[in-house]
């Protein structure tokens, strides 16, 4: 350390504290980056790498960016899963004593990133906390740093169950405690979130104490404050008391299953498109966009709120009129959750607060609209609006009505608010007129027409005088300052009086107009749980409001709830496919799941519409749960308390899990967690292994979850072998997807019909697909040859698998190294592998073999 500078002295010692950020070390008007940071950052960013002396006999890795641009490069950095360390001068470095002070001012990481062109206002971007309570529970609390929501729950199951929920979340960046860190570092990294650590002493705060929630659940929540605490460095007056969700006061939605019903992101390219948050968001407002995604991921389980809700579209539905005036009113209401985060942490300008005012403009004019309502409802909910009267009126009276997005150059205060201020306007004001007719009175006085005064930040006020009209000037009254190549540029005695009027009174104002913003702003910070509050409200009307929009414009159905847990849903439809093709050619089909009669056994071809029609059954549920109609001509629920898919097939490649063993491990997540009033959809089980052990594992699971769990299920298979279950399963019924044959060529209906499918039409979907003619000609009579010697796989004797371990008991027949290859496979952990290394095992077993053969 002796070797180096003072300067890279300085920047070791903060640089040891942030040892897992690159540090942004403010030199100027640029960030510096050194050693190791400078090389990384300089690739990740492409920026040039320099060096520079720093005392040592080597040159330092250097390079940096502009302060004035730093936002994009940070952004750049933090959406690559790094954090950034901003380091700042804190005294002004003409009078510093030896080197500049500097601090680390805020931690950017990617749970705490607020503003960027990458940040989607209209989603929450949370960073979490998890904390082991004992063996299978966890507590999970989670912040959106930039709206101040924040929530916490308890996680039944393994560490894959709480991933799931992290995932489901869309969580970038999570905080334990030491003792989670390495049970979950591995499996964070596999999929790009960070696991951050936070091991100081938890701190108590208004916001992670409630009487709702539990005490042992409450560490998380001081967890994640303690965390934002340190790395923020700024007030988080916005963050709210955190909101203890209760498992069974909602529809639980695991992460696959969001996933497989492409609630809020589609499974084909990862957008928006083809949703059902795309159908349903007709929101005004990015705040009820925001809370409509946390809808679809937390439907309600409560009958009389679901029933509550469900009125409240109901009559604004019937109010056509009042509707079209509340969506047109909400669309000049800018977002108060995400203003209210940046008035707490001082990032407010004063086009902000002129948003805030604006915003608080339309609520008197919101809540009366509804209190005019014809319906009780509404206007109950209309009592619920505080329009902020206090606040509305500090910031009309302070804020002027267009102010600059700068908050240092003046123009954001009103006239009239500040006897002072107006007293350096009026002055400035004035001092200006008084230069113009200067400069007319010396153009009369010379007769020069070209003479003008002018001001520059070195020279102040000047009046320039070309070269050809010098000989008109009254030299002895004028005091030459600068020379140009074609002018001489001069000062008066009177240009100077005038000059220090005029500075001073726009300096002064400045500095002055401030320090007025920033009273107004930190006197906002008193009001903000008000103003969250009321963002919370509107946003709720916001999301009914699209509730009653999409269902009158899509011909959607009020659903009906009872306490049993029979379904009946008469001709339902899959919304989002329907609205993405023509509507008149879509078939709908009902649903019927009796209360002794439960489990649809679904067959038909592939194409045939079978995991549509189960994809439509769920999004029903999910719909009605959320306080939303649904797309049917009827429809009578039971409150579902969870849902579980298994729907198509994916390898997780990043954990080294094939498909076979994603089905199984996601088949007994569901098995495991599911109860009778849980919602099952079960997709062709089995299909990836041979067809005994598929459909051995598929009526296997039939037959446990009719007897064990008796939950509402819906099981698709291709095993026409599995529809004599009904014969033993009393509550099982067969169904099957319609097709037919048509001049040799299969026709799907897509109806769903009473009994099992007579064939399968494989061959004929693969013609379909396009495959060679001579491929299905050969086929068709492969077909005909099985099935007229009764040598269907079906009925067959199943043949013996033979176990890699069977070897084992033939050792003595075998050399040495064959002997060493069984053993390294028998000790092998295959499952816990990535497909690389397994393919690399097999062929190094291979090479082995040879040589010994």
């Amino acid at each position: 350390m002796t070797t180096y500078t003072p300067m890279i002295q300085q920047y070791f010692r903060i640089k040891a504290e942030y040892e897992d950020a690159f540090l942004f070390f403010r030199l100027g008007d640029f960030y510096e980056m050194f050693f190791n940071d400078a090389i990384e950052a300089s690739n990740i960013l492409e920026i040039t790498l320099t060096s520079r002396d720093g005392g040592s006999s080597d040159k330092i890795p250097m390079c940096g960016v502009p302060f004035h641009s730093a936002e994009g490069y940070i952004e750049t950095l933090v959406k690559k899963g790094y954090k950034v360390a901003i380091c700042e001068q804190t005294e002004d470095p003409r009078t510093a004593k030896g080197i500049v002070r500097r601090e680390v001012v805020k931690v950017v990481t990617p749970g705490t990133i607020v503003d960027g062109k990458t940040i989607d206002a209209n989603s929450n971007h949370y960073i979490g906390a998890a904390d082991q309570l004992e063996e299978g529970k966890y507590a999970l609390a989670y912040v959106d740093l930039a709206t101040g929501e924040g929530k916490v729950e308890i996680v039944s199951g393994d560490e894959r169950t709480l991933i799931s929920e992290i995932e489901a979340l869309g969580m970038k960046e999570i905080v334990v405690r030491e003792r989670l860190h390495i049970m979950l570092s591995d499996s964070m990294s596999k999929r790009d979130i960070v696991l951050s650590m936070e091991n100081g002493e938890a701190e108590e705060g208004e916001n992670s104490q409630s009487s709702s929630i539990p005490q042992n659940v409450s560490e998380a929540c001081k967890t994640l404050v303690t965390y934002l605490k340190r790395t923020q460095k700024s007030s988080l007056e916005h963050l709210r008391p955190f909101q203890y969700i209760q498992k069974s006061g909602k529809l639980s939605i695991d992460a696959n299953s969001m996933r497989n019903l492409e609630l809020v992101q589609s499974i084909r390219n990862g957008s928006k498109e083809g949703t059902l948050y795309w159908l349903l968001d007709e929101t005004a407002t990015a705040m009820g966009a925001r809370k409509l995604r946390s809808w679809i991921h937390q439907p309600l389980a409560d009958k009389t709120l679901i029933e509550d809700r469900l009125s409240l579209v109901e009559d604004l539905i019937q109010a056509y009129f009042l509707r079209d005036e509340l969506i047109g009113m909400l669309k000049e209401v800018y977002d108060l959750e995400r203003l209210s985060g940046r008035i707490s942490m001082g990032n407010a300008t004063g086009r902000d607060l002129a948003q805030l005012r604006n915003s608080l403009r339309k609520v008197p004019l919101l809540k009366q609209s509804l209190m005019d309502s014809d319906h009780e409802r509404l206007q109950q909910f209309s009592e619920r609006l505080d329009p902020c009267e206090e606040v509305l009126k500090i910031l009309e009276s302070s804020i002027a009505e267009n102010p600059p997005l700068s908050i240092k150059e003046g123009g954001m205060i009103k006239d009239g608010y500040h006897e002072q201020l107006d007293t350096y306007r009026d002055a400035s004001k004035n001092g200006k007129e008084w230069l113009a007719s200067m400069e007319r009175e010396e153009r009369e006085r010379t007769g020069i027409k070209s003479l003008k005064i002018g001001y520059n930040r070195i020279f102040g006020y000047y009046i320039e005088i070309t070269k050809s009209n010098i000989h008109l000037a009254d030299l002895q009254r004028y005091e030459r300052k600068q020379t140009l190549a074609n002018a001489e540029r001069y000062i008066t005695a009177e240009l100077k009086e005038t000059e220090e009027l005029i500075l001073n009174a726009e300096s002064e104002g400045t500095e002055l107009e401030y320090t007025l913003f920033c009273t107004v702003r930190d006197t906002m910070k008193e009001h903000i749980s008000r103003v969250q509050q009321l963002a919370g409200i509107l946003s709720e009307l916001d999301v009914l409001l699209a509730f009653s929009t999409v269902s009158e414009r899509y011909r959607f159905v009020k659903p009906e709830f009872h306490e049993g847990r029979s379904l009946d849903i008469k001709n339902g439809r899959h919304p989002v496919v329907e609205k993405m093709m023509d509507v008149s050619l879509y078939v709908p089909n009902s649903c019927t799941l009796a209360e002794d009669a439960n489990m649809l056994l679904i067959t038909g071809p592939n194409m045939s519409g079978k995991s549509t029609f189960m994809r439509q059954v769920a999004l029903t549920v999910i719909m009605a749960q959320m306080g939303c109609y649904v797309p049917c001509e009827y429809a009578k629920l039971p409150v579902t308390d969870q849902i579980f898919t298994r729907i198509g097939a994916a390898d997780d490649l990043a954990s080294g899990q094939s498909t076979f063993m994603m089905e199984m491990m996601e088949s007994r997540y569901a098995i495991g967690n599911a109860t009778a009033n849980s919602l099952l959809l079960f997709d062709e089980i089995g299909r990836g292994t041979s067809t005994y052990d598929g459909m051995s594992l598929a009526q296997a699971m039939m037959e446990f979850i009719h007897d064990e769990i008796g939950a509402n299920t819906l099981f698709s298979t291709h095993y026409h072998e599995l529809t004599k279950l009904d014969t033993d399963l009393d509550r099982l019924m067969n169904v099957h997807v319609a097709a037919m044959e048509q001049e040799g060529r299969v026709v799907f209906l897509h109806k769903v019909m009473a009994g099992a499918a007579d064939k399968s039409y494989g061959i004929h979907v693969a013609q379909l697909a396009g495959l060679p003619d001579s491929i299905v000609v050969r086929a068709k009579s492969l077909l005909e040859t099985f099935e007229s010697v009764d040598q269907t796989p079906a009925n067959q004797p199943a043949a013996e698998q033979m176990s890699f371990f069977d070897l084992q008991e033939d050792s003595q027949s075998i050399d040495a190294t064959s002997v060493q290859v069984v053993s390294e496979i028998e000790q092998t952990d295959l499952l816990n592998m990535t497909p690389m290394q397994a393919m690399q095992k097999i062929l190094d077993w291979k090479e082995k073999l040879k040589t010994s053969i």
